[in-house]
C-alpha cells in the first residue's frame, strides 16, 4: 500500500497510518482526514474538511465536495455493467469501458457500509443510512435508507426537533 507522488494534498490533510492506504492520482483538499485501509483512485477529488473513514473505497470518477462524512466501509462504484473480459475473452482494459461519474455534494453524510452506484448525485447535507444501496439521485437534505435506498425524511426536520427539545430543557 502506498501514497504515490502524483497525489495532490492540501494543507493539514491527515492520513492515519499512511502505510495502510492505497492513494494515487487524486486530489485531497485541506483539513481532510483519511482513515486506514482506504483506497482512493486516480481522478477522484475530495474537498475541504471531509472525513473518510477506514475501509472505504473511492474509485475513479468520484467527486466529493467540502464537509462530507464517509463512514466505515463505504463502497463507490463507477461502472454500470462491469465485465472482466470482452466478447472475445480478452481481459478488459481502461480502453474497453467508460467511467460513470458520481458527485457527493457539500455536507452530505454517508453511513457505514453504504454502496453508491455510479452516476449518482447525493445532494447537499443529505444523509445516507448505514448499509443503504443508493441506486438513484438523492435530493438535498434527504434522509435515505434501505435496499434500494428510499427517502424517509429530511435532515432539516431532525434539526427542528433537536432545537425544540433543547428549548424545553
Amino acid at each position: 500500500m502506498a501514497i504515490t507522488s502524483d497525489v495532490k494534498l492540501g494543507a493539514n490533510v491527515k492520513i492515519f497510518q499512511p502505510d495502510l492506504v492505497n492513494i494515487y492520482g487524486c486530489e485531497i483538499d485541506e483539513d481532510t482526514k483519511v482513515g486506514a485501509f482506504v483506497e482512493i483512485q486516480k481522478g477522484t477529488s475530495i474537498g475541504k474538511r471531509c472525513k473518510i473513514s477506514s475501509h472505504s473505497f473511492l474509485c475513479e470518477g468520484v467527486t466529493i465536495e467540502d464537509e462530507v462524512f464517509v463512514g466505515h466501509g463505504v463502497m463507490f462504484t463507477n461502472d454500470l455493467y462491469p465485465q472482466a473480459t470482452n466478447e472475445d475473452g480478452s481481459l478488459q482494459t481502461e480502453a474497453d469501458w467508460q467511467v460513470v461519474k458520481t458527485l457527493v455534494k457539500r455536507g452530505a453524510s454517508i453511513g457505514s457500509n453504504a454502496t453508491i452506484l455510479p452516476g449518482i448525485t447525493i445532494g447537499n447535507r443529505a444523509t445516507i443510512g448505514a448499509g443503504a444501496v443508493v441506486t438513484k439521485d438523492v435530493p438535498d437534505y434527504a434522509i435515505v435508507v434501505g435496499v434500494p435506498a428510499r427517502v424517509v425524511g429530511d435532515v432539516r426536520d431532525r434539526r427542528l426537533v433537536s432545537a425544540a427539545a433543547n428549548n424545553h430543557q
